[in-house]
């Protein structure tokens, strides 16, 4: 079932669709790695859109590896150009996220950072999201196991379907 767009949505509108493509981690404690991708933002015609992200290791030889992250959330635009942001991990943490939309461009900083007691210490991120020519670009960066905020993502995907 298809749903007219929220009219709060507009600002957020680029977002929508599947994207895929591939991307770039490290951080002090790990190796560095090469990682495949894909994003959905959806609707259902209320004021929020529906996140959800998977990854997979791209191995050095080019072929698909093990999954790795996973993410789903909510997207809420705000008044003033204003987003807020809930993302669930089946790894324990829960974050708030809250920025700002300008451009086809967000900017987004951790407000909670939440996690179970089996979960690694993250706290606090920052994301931005753009699109780059037809590209939807992304960077994440993350405070965690003792380490200062600092780079840990990016990724570059091509709208898919």
């Amino acid at each position: 079932m298809e749903f007219e767009l929220h009219p709060d949505l507009e600002p957020l509108k680029f977002l929508l669709g599947t994207w895929e493509g591939a991307g770039v981690g490290g951080y002090p404690t790990i190796e560095g790695f090469n990682f495949g991708q894909e994003i959905s933002f959806t609707h259902v015609g209320k004021p929020f859109l529906v996140y959800a992200s998977r990854s997979w290791l791209i191995e050095e030889d080019g072929t698909l590896g093990r999954p790795l992250a996973m993410e789903t959330g909510y997207w809420r635009p705000r008044p003033d150009h204003g987003v807020e942001v809930t993302l669930s991990h089946p790894t324990g943490i829960v974050e708030i996220y809250v920025g700002n939309v300008a451009f086809n461009r967000v900017e987004l900083q951790t407000d909670v950072v939440a996690r179970t007691e089996s979960a690694k210490e993250v706290t606090a991120g920052s994301r931005l999201y753009g699109i780059i020519g037809e590209d939807l670009g992304w960077a994440y960066d993350m405070a965690a196991m003792g380490q200062p905020l600092q780079s840990h993502l990016s990724a570059q995907l091509k709208r898919v379907g």
